[in-house]
């Protein structure tokens, strides 16, 4: 096994309890200004559309709780348990990629279905 300086993960979980106390600044300033965010939404590209992506969920969230968090020198993966306004009960995993110690990127990976279909009841008509 290979030791890791640990700084990844630290990255990681800052950006998890940024998530979890709805502080959009916190993660913008932990990521890279050409930042990449793979979800089941689709592709966003840069800060301010990782701002808008997360100040979204933001107003959504009720409680985060992390579940697991594990890094190496480059990656992190955190998972954690969302409960949501729309929806009560989601699982989320994230891949998290560093670069010289902010998020370069991440694949944020949830079951959209129960988020579509909350959408649906309230999109105009």
């Amino acid at each position: 096994m290979t030791e890791h300086d640990g700084k990844t993960l630290a990255i990681a979980r800052a950006y998890v309890e940024a998530i979890a106390n709805k502080d959009v600044d916190t993660i913008i300033s932990i990521s890279t200004d050409d930042v990449v965010c793979n979800s089941p939404r689709g592709r966003l590209t840069g800060t301010q559309a990782f701002r808008g992506f997360h100040e979204g969920f933001a107003r959504m969230i009720k409680k985060v709780v992390v579940l697991a968090a594990f890094g190496d020198d480059e990656h992190a993966v955190v998972v954690y348990h969302a409960e949501t306004h729309p929806v009560p009960n989601s699982t989320v995993a994230e891949l998290l990629k560093i670069k010289n110690g902010k998020i370069a990127s991440t694949e944020v990976i949830y079951d959209a279905t129960p988020f579509a279909a909350y959408a649906a009841t309230v999109a105009p008509q």
